[in-house]
């Protein structure tokens, strides 16, 4: 909205300058061209409202037969009426600013901006107006969103990355101003063009940045979500889990296990029920954990002893107790469950275990890798702190190098039949339903991947458009004093590149950035950076620039400059 505003005043600027040398005031000439932008945007909005109405009925025509869930299409007035109101609050939040610009440069200004571009700040009203209605659009996109949380997220990165890509767009142009002078004229030209007055530097960076920041995240977290959950996960995980073994005959069970195949690896543990009741004094219904701690509350958890630190945790914090220690009741805590509920090393934890309340001194903090599927529990107690208590097991079974469907139907029929109250999971269904769900989710961020490289092609073809107006003054000046049209070529495509080589280390940066904290603090999974995509994203929007730059160029160099010089 912004360059196509900046563009249409620029191809305007004569208009706006004979309005106010015969006396049109500047508020005149901000209402008339104010009024324009929201009547065209309203004209824009109709055929989106028209196919965003049409699109369900469309889909349940076409895949209603395949599709998991029915859907019953109809149209909402008042969603559309959301999504005309949010077009509409868009258009005139980016319009606002060039608008607001037109009011105060003189006549004088207008006529000469040709060269010597005037950068004042719009009036402090039109600063203001569009802060109130960025505002307005930042909380409507919150609002409707379906997770506020990650649409808050969202619309704050994306201002970040708008404040940061204007401080990257002036310093190259400030890098380019005090770059040495070349001897060769096509490099002197492409570095004048990216600092002279008009230069496209500031749209380009923007326009691209933006797009590509938000392509590199999708892509990132696209391929992070397929390493995780359909490389990775399926290799290290168990292929069974046996709950509920009692533990009368927990030592019958290995040995059942082992005979039946020796090359697989068993691992059992004790385990218990019990639900946290109160963290250091406090009771559970007063804790306020943040979102990701909160599911240790929620009804029972799973809770075991031993006296080893049990496989798939690192101790972070203080020590563990030694070998058949047999002094107060201890316990080792995860450790990010342990910040969210306030817990430090020697606070107390009550947890009701078969109705009765026991109380355990926090002895050390553990790092739990709960992504390799093995057994672990948040809580983990000293040995004798249940001795006497009835209780059962549970068990892992992970075959080295992998099994085939028909061993494990055998052994799970074998175990049905010896041991008929275990309950069996076989954790290779439960991947195929996780990886069937990923693959589903890794379509749908490809489709907004495409999604955002379009639209991010489209802006940048804007804002290359926005400034042609400067592009065919310069080539018809420049042919006139015996320019050649190969070697202006020569030096756009040049300047592209490095605004497009400048824009794409950022983009890359900001996007590898965005998408580990996704990965990480919003999924709680580990973060790998995939070179090859993320490279190839950024030629793309390389090339791209320096493709529909040159294209609109070609449109400049075509220009005669008898009749343009006639028309300056």
């Amino acid at each position: 909205m912004a360059n196509a505003v900046k563009g249409h005043l620029d191809r305007r600027r004569e208009v706006i300058a004979t309005l106010k040398a015969l006396g049109a005031t500047g508020a005149r000439v901000f209402g008339i061209y104010l009024t324009q932008v929201l009547v065209l945007a309203g004209l824009g909005a109709l055929p989106g409202l028209a196919i965003g109405a049409a699109l369900p009925f469309l889909i349940a025509w076409t895949f209603g037969a395949v599709l998991p869930l029915p859907i019953a299409p109809a149209l909402h007035p008042g969603d559309l009426a959301l999504a005309l109101l949010y077009g509409l609050l868009t258009a005139a939040a980016f319009a606002l600013w060039p608008l607001g610009r037109a009011h105060d440069v003189p006549v004088s200004a207008l006529f000469r901006d040709e060269v010597a571009s005037d950068l004042r700040w719009p009036r402090r009203r039109y600063i203001v107006a569009t802060v109130l209605l960025g505002c307005m659009l930042a909380m409507l996109a919150v609002e409707l969103a379906y997770d506020r949380r990650i649409a808050a997220m969202f619309v704050a990165a994306a201002a970040a990355v708008f404040v940061l890509l204007r401080l990257v767009a002036a310093l190259i142009i400030l890098t380019a101003r005090r770059l040495p002078r070349s001897r060769s004229p096509i490099i002197r030209l492409a570095i004048a063009n990216i600092h002279r007055p008009g230069a496209l530097a500031p749209s380009v960076v923007l326009s691209l940045g933006l797009g590509l920041a938000v392509l590199v995240t999708v892509i990132a977290v696209d391929s992070n979500l397929r390493r995780q959950f359909l490389a990775a996960l399926p290799d290290k995980a168990p292929s069974f889990y046996f709950v509920d073994i009692p533990a009368a005959d927990a030592e019958t069970f290995d040995a059942f296990i082992r005979s039946r195949v020796p090359r697989a690896a068993l691992e059992r543990v004790p385990m218990l029920r019990g639900r946290i009741v109160a963290a250091n004094g406090v009771p559970a219904e007063d804790l306020r954990p943040p979102p990701d701690a909160t599911w240790a509350l929620q009804s029972d958890r799973g809770i075991t002893y031993g006296d080893n630190i049990p496989a798939g945790s690192r101790l972070v914090e203080g020590e563990w107790w030694q070998p058949h220690y047999q002094g107060p009741p201890l316990v080792s805590f995860e450790k990010r469950i342990a910040d969210g509920l306030g817990l430090k090393l020697g606070d107390a934890v009550t947890v009701n275990v078969l109705g009765r309340n026991l109380t355990a001194t926090v002895a050390n903090l553990r790092a739990v890798d709960w992504q390799n599927l093995g057994i672990n529990f948040v809580m983990v107690f000293s040995p004798a702190t249940f001795r006497g208590a009835p209780h059962s097991h549970i068990a892992t079974l992970t075959y080295p190098g992998g099994s085939t469907t028909d061993e494990e139907v055998a052994l799970l029929r074998a175990v049905a039949d010896a041991f008929p109250t275990v309950t069996i999971l076989r954790v290779r269904d439960a991947l195929d339903a996780v990886g069937q769900i990923v693959s589903n989710l890794v379509l749908a961020i490809r489709g907004a991947s495409v999604l955002t490289l379009l639209v991010a092609v489209l802006v940048l073809g804007g804002a290359l458009a926005a400034g042609h107006r400067h592009r065919v003054y310069d080539a018809v000046i420049l042919k006139t004093v015996g320019a050649t049209r190969m070697r202006l070529l020569s030096a756009y495509a040049l300047e592209y590149l490095a605004l497009g080589l400048a824009t794409a280390v950022f983009g890359i940066a900001a996007g590898s950035a965005a998408a580990a904290f996704v990965i990480v603090r919003v999924m709680n999974l580990s973060f790998a950076w995939p070179p090859g995509p993320l490279l190839a994203a950024a030629a793309g929007a390389v090339a791209a620039t320096v493709v529909l730059g040159l294209i609109g160029t070609f449109t400049a160099l075509g220009q005669k400059p008898a009749a343009v010089l006639r028309n300056l």
